[in-house]
């Protein structure tokens, strides 16, 4: 996302903010495997954390890590492999949300914190700290592609 000095900056000379080159592929269950073995490179998790407007915290939360320990991956280079495949599963979720919300990434960022009755008036974003969580969040996503709103 661009910071707010971009768009201001963008405002005045005319020309648009960068939008983020990063796109999240979808992966198959045994490439998740296969990745989050080998750990994914931390900086796929700042582009992640861009792409949906993460702060730090958040994404710490998502990935059940402390923030210092992703302070300490992102200095490694790689993430342990349970970090990995939670950050996997957050980068099928956002190429999911990205092909409902037409490649709208603030779109999607917004919907991740709007309260949805189909998950008891929670924001998606709550529940992506548990594995059930993806599914239920990726559901909802599913069903909104479909037009299933009830």
């Amino acid at each position: 996302m661009a910071t707010l000095t971009q768009q201001t900056a963008g405002r005045r000379t005319g020309k648009q903010p960068e939008k983020a080159s990063f796109s999240p592929k979808w992966a198959s269950g045994f490439s998740i495997i296969e990745a989050s073995r080998q750990g994914v490179p931390a900086k796929q998790a700042d582009e992640l954390a861009q792409l949906l407007n993460l702060s730090f915290k958040e994404l710490a939360a998502i990935l059940q890590i402390a923030e210092r320990t992703l302070h300490r991956f992102r200095n490694e280079g790689r993430l342990d492999a349970h970090s990995s495949e939670r950050l996997l599963l957050l980068s099928n979720l956002a190429a999911h949300g990205l092909m409902v919300f037409d490649s709208r990434a603030d779109a999607l960022a917004n919907w991740l914190r709007y309260p949805l009755k189909e998950l008891k008036d929670q924001a998606p974003l709550l529940l992506l700290s548990t594995i059930s969580g993806f599914s239920l969040v990726d559901d909802v996503l599913t069903r909104i592609e479909y037009g299933v709103y009830a």
